[in-house]
This record gives structure tokens, sequence and C-alpha cells, in this order.
């Protein structure tokens, strides 16, 4: 287990592939840990250093009391690389993870060279939304929200299959201190105007099922970016690299080829 302690808060991340590969970065979504992409990752080029680690309030990252600021979970990230150093890497973050690279592709152009921005956007929900599931937390606990968020998650083949059941248990898990503390960051961001500053090479992948970050929504923030990828993963929600992750790889491997990252 490897535990980087920054300034205040412990961030789990741990490290497979190649220590003297390129490096890919993965962040995951709300509600989720690192183990979200690990049907991905074996089917990736086996020349890569690949990056995985549990925001604040996460996994077996460590959970300051709520709220927290999009700023702060740029920063866990934006430490933990120096710490490994982590220079010229290419950065995957799905839902709250793809704000979080849109935050750091901002700040830090010298630890990104590319992005991946999966089922994310540059603004999600409003403020009321937020509201709502924040005091829908506090009252009932995330398991009041679980089965409303599965349907949100994923398309209704896959949540005809017994592997749901994992999934709403890696939900339930986490700390609600933490799963409320990053409900405030995404609410309080916006990221339309830093975000259609970026020029560096960008894939945006969408499914076509998702129902916390429908196509267009991360269509519109891929137009943001010129020259922007967009890509459209049929028959997978929120968590296509969990329904889909062979067909994730592979899009994700060719937009690797084409920057030259293997």
């Amino acid at each position: 287990m490897q535990i980087a302690r920054l300034d205040g808060v412990d961030i789990h991340y741990r490290e497979d592939g190649r220590r003297d590969g390129a490096p890919v970065v993965f962040l995951n979504s709300l509600g989720t840990d690192l183990r979200l992409w690990d049907d991905v990752l074996p089917h990736l080029p086996d020349t890569l250093r690949l990056i995985r680690c549990d925001k604040r309030g996460h996994g077996l990252s460590s959970c300051p009391p709520a709220p927290y600021s999009m700023g702060s979970l740029v920063t866990d990230v934006e430490r933990l690389l120096d710490l490994l150093d982590v220079r010229e890497a290419v950065v995957v973050g799905c839902s709250i993870g793809g704000m979080i690279a849109q935050g750091l592709a901002v700040k830090r152009l010298d630890q990104i060279r590319a992005i991946v921005l999966s089922n994310t956007a540059a603004r999600i929900g409003t403020a009321q939304m937020w509201d709502d599931r924040i005091a829908a937390v506090r009252s009932g606990g995330i398991e009041s929200l679980a089965d409303s968020i599965m349907e949100r998650w994923f398309s209704a083949a896959f949540r005809a299959t017994p592997e749901l059941a994992a999934w709403r248990a890696m939900l339930v898990r986490q700390p609600a201190e933490g799963y409320v503390g990053c409900s405030a960051a995404i609410s309080g961001t916006d990221f339309f105007t830093p975000t259609s500053g970026l020029t560096l090479p960008t894939l945006a992948i969408a499914g076509s099922e998702d129902g916390s970050t429908p196509p267009d929504l991360v269509r519109e923030t891929a137009g943001l970016i010129k020259g922007s990828r967009f890509e459209l993963m049929r028959g997978a929600g929120h968590l296509p690299m969990v329904e889909k992750p062979e067909e994730y790889a592979l899009l994700l491997t060719g937009f690797l080829k084409d920057i030259g990252h293997v």
C-alpha cells in the first residue's frame, strides 16, 4: 500500500507498469476509488507508467471535514505528481476526475501533455441539485441515493448483471463526509472560461446511456478545447471503463499512439 502524506491529507495511490515508462494518471469519479480502472489497465500497452489515486474523502485516502474546494482536489493531485516526479503525463479523468484534470491542466502544464475527459464537463449540474444531494446524504446516508445513482451510472443491460452489486457496495462504503465534500467541490466549479483557454491534445469520451453527464454535455466541453477529439461509446453509461473496458482501452491506446505517448 502506498500513501503520500501531502500537507494535511494522506492520499492513497498505486503505480503499475514500468517505472520508466510514459506516465498516464487516472482520476476517479465521485463515489468510486482507484479500482474503477482495474479492468482497463490490462488492455493498455505494457510500456506505460500507470498511476492511480483515491481523492480525499474516498477509498483509503484520508477524509478531512467537508466541504472541499475544487482547488484543494487539484492541489492534492499536483502535489502527488510532484512527489512522484511526474512530468508530461496524460491525465485521464472521469466525472469529478475530469474536472480535476481540467483544473490541473490550467495550473500545471509542465505536469500534463494531454488530457482525456471522460464522462465529465466544465460544469456539472446546478448548485441546487448538489445542495439537495448533500442534504439527502446528511439525512439518510449514501444508501438513500444508491439506487438512483446506479441508474445514472450504468446502462439497463449492465444493471441486470451480478456485477452491479459490487459497484453499489463500493459507492455506499465511501465515507459520507468525503462524498459530501466532493459534491460541494463540484457544485462550486465552473471551468468554462479556463478550459476554453486550453490548447493541449484532448480526447473526450461519452457514454450514450450516461444519466449524469449526457453526451451533449461532454461534447459541449470538448468543443471548448481547440482540436479536441470526441468519442461516443454506445450502450455504456457514466462509467464506460467498467461496462466496456476493452473498448475503452482501445480508444485510450489509439489516442496515446496518435500523440506519440507510446
